[in-house]
């Protein structure tokens, strides 16, 4: 294999770092009679025992987060990797889209808002374009499913996805490096270092590097490797001020830089009456006539800090999120001209992004920590956000730009919460939660070119929501807890730009009532571990996208009501010292619920709906778009000690069934269903200071279609392809 430049650059730099110490996500050989670790969670803002967590939550750490990402993945490996969660996106590697339990938002505008929060380092990223941030020296990400509306910030009705980074720690210097090169010119470098700077100070710098060669080439213009690279850059500096034991300052800075190709969308990609690839498809190349970057600059920065008072600890938690700029460019339609071999009926570019956005947020919090059976939290809340995007056209044939359109969006939302536990027994806890928000919304047209804006310039939204949530938790055994849970969330009114067919749209607050049941247990003397979860919710008013149709149009609409139901379950055990197995799977059943909801259809596809009057497919009954019925995932890991190290042998996978890409149903856009795995041999030796591997990310080279644009041309974009590498990691 060919060294790229940054491949002996890598290389070069893994030989001169300094070798020390244990990684915290190596260990040593098993023990005789290994047990799984506990595993805490901060899924009700304390730090507790996941089995004692009345909430379906999952946890990803260590070496499952190094795996998935080693071939230079982003935040979008993650999907599938617990029950119920889904991560997509038509912008490529900058504007993830999470769905849990089936729900979720398609909508790509730069002002779109999500019923999955993401929350990171306790701040909640709220804008698409932030939720996107790398994934690289963290101590663990959790998955909580369900409505989270009680203690959690932001938009959280469909559940949050937690990402908790490594945190400096006092008296000890270390570190790790990891250095990898893989197919495709793909190098991925990250690495992070632990400083104490005195007996109360100490820093963290964490840093990732990632590189892609282009490797698709554009048989149109004859350009060779010309698509699909990118460069990704993301650093972090923590310090840590821990002058005793009653006080704890936490400040974190942080920032993110990446450019390359945007998502390529291939024109004429799908074969008319079926979701099977067109004839001639090849995954290395594409034709197309239009320009294609995209380029985004992130920032931002946190203080968390805490006070123990003894009977009640208190928390001010400080944020500030900003994009710099963010721009994609890609060509929509996909092909060339109106005839040969990839024929359009339309010559359109369109380019778009954010000019500028920045979010503050602030949040106090109390807990108490008594020895008595009632404990509680309560907290305030204020979140802003101003936020300058954009959108433009451009004609392929001249590269000229036709249209521009220019919007703002300010957001604020203030709230206050509450939660009490009881322990009515010492078997049985009673927990009950209370938030109240209040959020207002002003969107208005700043600049319009050749946009003639059709309804008003500006809108103003605000809507005020109590939400609430009942658990109880209840241990059979010192191994076993079953729980049940009511909780409900809230959606505040989403706003979308206008264009020249449709007028700045608002769709109305969205809400939801959940029932949930569980059982969590340790398994044979904590070998194992198990937790299995059922669940159904109604929404109420859900906010939905449509996109496309024969024309390029955005706006939103409610459903009356949409229905969901499943079960989930989540396992992991030692079969033996040196074999360790995990699995896990869930059922997501969705339905619109809307007798007379009508969206607009594509082109040229099939569609499978009844339609009304006016040919429009009715989606009462159809499932949520993006909202695979089936999640399964696996991993096996086998570990061979010797005198002086462990060879072992990992493999992971992830199964989703089949989905729908658009509110309506239609033959073309119904994505198959995809099963992709990894391979990952090696050799750590040193008590697991340094370790060596080779690995492969969809093993099987699985090529799936992932996503379209209902235009006139069956336009499409796919899954990554095969990459095989290797891989090198040292602590100290």
């Amino acid at each position: 294999m060919k060294l790229s430049k940054m491949h002996k650059r890598l290389l070069a730099l893994s030989a001169m770092l300094p070798m020390g110490s244990a990684m915290a996500q190596q260990a040593p050989a098993a023990p005789a009679t290994p047990q799984l670790e506990t595993v805490t969670v901060t899924a009700q803002r304390r730090t507790e025992n996941i089995r004692d967590v009345p909430v379906a939550v999952s946890m990803l750490k260590d070496e499952v987060l190094d795996v998935i990402t080693s071939g230079g993945g982003d935040i979008r490996e993650l999907a599938g990797r617990v029950p119920s969660l889904n991560i997509e996106s038509s912008n490529g590697r900058t504007f993830p889209r999470f769905y849990i339990r089936g729900y979720g938002n398609t909508d790509f505008s730069t002002f779109a808002s999500q019923p999955v929060s993401l929350i990171y380092d306790d701040i909640v990223q709220e804008n698409p374009i932030l939720k996107g941030f790398p994934i690289f020296d963290l101590a663990d990400v959790e998955v909580l499913r369900g409505p989270q509306g009680t203690l959690f910030g932001r938009n959280t009705p469909a559940g949050v996805v937690k990402f908790e980074s490594e945190k400096p720690k006092l008296g000890k210097t270390e570190g790790y490096y990891n250095v990898s090169t893989a197919t495709h010119g793909t190098d991925n470098f990250d690495g992070a270092v632990n400083v104490p700077l005195s007996d109360e100070w100490a820093m963290r710098v964490s840093m990732l590097r990632q590189h892609r060669d282009n490797f698709v080439s554009n048989i149109a213009t004859g350009q060779k490797d010309a698509y699909e690279g990118y460069n990704e850059e993301a650093e972090r500096v923590q310090f840590l001020y821990q002058p005793n034991t009653t006080f704890n300052a936490l400040f974190n800075v942080h920032s993110r830089e990446t450019t390359g190709s945007a998502r390529l969308f291939r024109g004429n990609l799908i074969k008319k009456g079926t979701n099977d690839f067109a004839s001639g498809y090849d995954f290395d190349s594409i034709a197309t006539n239009g320009l294609n970057m995209q380029n985004l600059s992130t920032n931002g920065a946190n203080a968390r800090l805490s006070w123990d008072l003894g009977s009640v600890k208190l928390f001010s938690i400080t944020g500030y999120e900003g994009v710099d700029g963010y721009y994609s460019r890609g060509d929509i339609d996909g092909g060339t001209t109106a005839t040969g071999a990839n024929p359009v009926p339309f010559q359109v570019q369109t380019g778009g992004g954010l000019s500028g956005l920045t979010q503050y947020t602030q949040e106090f919090r109390a807990e108490s920590k008594y020895d008595t059976p009632l404990n509680w939290q309560a907290g305030v809340y204020y979140f802003s956000e101003n936020a300058n995007g954009f959108s433009n056209n451009y004609d392929s044939t001249t590269e000229l730009q036709t249209s521009h359109l220019a919007s703002h969006q300010k957001n604020t939302a203030e709230a206050v919460f509450g939660s009490l536990s009881y322990a009515a027994t010492d078997a049985l806890m009673l927990r009950g939660g209370l938030r109240y928000t209040d959020d207002k919304k002003q969107f208005n047209t700043v600049q319009a070119v050749n946009v003639v804006q059709v309804g008003p310039q500006a809108v103003e939204e605000s809507k005020s929501k109590t939400n609430w949530d009942l658990s109880a938790a209840y241990k059979l055994d010192k191994d076993t807890s079953l729980y049940s849970r009511i909780a409900t969330g809230f959606r505040a009114p989403s706003i979308a730009a206008a264009n020249s067919s449709v007028p700045i749209t608002v769709a109305a607050a969205e809400t939801i009532t959940s029932y949930e049941a569980g059982i969590k247990a340790d398994l044979w003397n904590r070998r194992g571990r198990v937790a299995f979860s059922v669940y159904d919710y109604t929404i109420k008013n859900q906010q939905l996208t449509v996109v496309g149709g024969t024309s390029n149009v955005t706006k939103l609409i409610n459903a009356a009501k949409t229905q969901g139901h499943g079960a989930e379950v989540d396992f992991e055990a030692f079969v033996t010292p040196d074999f360790k197995v995990t699995a896990g799977g869930s059922y997501n059943f969705t339905k619109i619920d809307d007798p007379t909801l009508s969206v607009a259809k594509c082109g040229q596809c099939t569609i499978t709906n009844p339609v009304n009057a006016a040919g429009n497919p009715l989606i009462n009954g159809n499932p949520l778009p993006q909202a695979p019925k089936w999640i399964v995932n696996a991993t096996a890991r086998y570990n061979i000690p010797t005198e002086n190290g462990n060879f072992f042998v990992l493999t992971d996978w992830a199964y989703r069934s089949k989905i729908n890409f658009f509110l309506y149903e239609s033959t073309e856009f119904t994505g198959k269903s995809l099963l992709e795995g990894g391979l990952r041999a090696g050799y750590n030796w040193a008590g697991g200071k340094y370790e060596a591997a080779v690995f492969s990310r969809n093993i099987t080279n699985t090529k799936r279609i992932v996503g379209g644009i209902d235009f006139d041309n069956l336009t499409g974009f796919v899954n990554d392809p095969r990459q095989v590498g290797v891989q090198f990691k040292g602590g100290f």
